[in-house]
């Protein structure tokens, strides 16, 4: 059971977010400030007993997520006593000087939790900032921007939260919850065919997508049952070409008009757009996730 506030676990669940998750990342983020001991600089020029009120501003245009897990972190620093108001709502867009929270209460408390909330709130808006750039480039196309697995290390669920503030949505959590076979997979097992038929064997009832480099392998996997293709650093003229192989190919699998189409590799801004236009149903991209650049948010205390 989460040690946080029932006021910061209701805001957590309301986000989609679990709190136990969301705590052993704040605290391991709060334990490497303070594993060497407190906060040397803050007690020596802050008195004990100062309370004052900082507002988290933006200095930068984006779009803004993690306030939730920011409470989390004020509320797991020792600044329970905080009194904080939310401003701004998860995958909002700001502009500079826009105020996204404000917190009154003991000022040590605060100052020794600036750090880690802004390393999580910033990291997480970059997310989401960059994910909008992407929702934004592909708009009216029909086609959805979505993550991979290439998250930070014990951030996956924070990570591709923000990147649903940001308009997208999340392909696998884990390894358990679909299937993707992909290069190394067919040579293990022989084929693709020999592929797919051994994991519709194993877990008959997962979603099931296939990577592929080629058209030609495009009408193998359609052939043996796969009902996604990631279609790999293809050209526009090859996905335009896989597009109308599933279009005219159905699945067979209930409730599964045809084979859904995920593109991915080699993607940029710069041609999303011409990418999203040829039919498929998603862009993967990355670094959504492994590149995205934090969004400047400050800690100002007010005069």
């Amino acid at each position: 059971m989460t040690r946080f506030a029932a006021p910061v676990v209701d805001a957590l669940t309301a986000a989609g977010l679990d709190p136990d998750d969301v705590e052993r990342v704040v605290l391991g983020a709060l334990l490497e400030d303070l594993a060497l001991g407190p906060d040397v600089t803050t007690e020596a020029t802050v008195s004990a007993g100062a309370v004052a009120t900082g507002e988290v501003v933006a200095r930068q245009a984006g779009t803004v997520a993690g306030l939730p897990v920011a409470l989390a972190v004020l509320d797991a620093g020792g600044s329970s006593l905080l009194d904080v108001e939310v401003v701004r709502a998860d995958g909002d867009r700001v502009s500079p000087g826009d105020v996204v929270l404000h917190a009154t209460g003991p000022l040590r408390s605060l100052l020794t939790s600036e750090r880690t909330m802004l390393n999580l709130l910033c990291h997480l808006s970059g997310i989401a900032t960059l994910t909008r750039q992407w929702v934004d480039e592909v708009a009216n196309t029909g086609a959805v921007i979505r993550d991979t697995r290439k998250t930070l290390p014990g951030l996956r669920h924070l990570e591709k939260y923000a990147v649903r503030c940001g308009g997208g949505t999340n392909h696998r959590l884990a390894l358990g919850d679909a299937a993707l076979v992909k290069d190394n997979h067919v040579a293990a097992a022989g084929g693709v065919a020999a592929a797919v038929q051994a994991i519709r064997s194993h877990a008959p009832h997962v979603d099931l997508e296939v990577e592929c480099d080629t058209v030609e392998q495009v009408r193998d996997a359609i052939a043996a049952g796969a009902t996604s293709i990631l279609l790999d650093n293809m050209s526009t003229a090859k996905l335009l070409v896989a597009v109308e192989l599933a279009r005219s190919n159905p699945t067979g699998s209930p409730g599964v008009r045809r084979v859904r189409l995920e593109a991915s590799g080699g993607l940029d801004l710069s041609r999303a757009r011409e990418v999203a236009a040829t039919g498929v149903d998603y862009l993967a991209v990355g670094a959504l996730t492994h590149s995205a650049p934090a969004l400047d948010l400050g800690l100002d205390l007010r005069p």
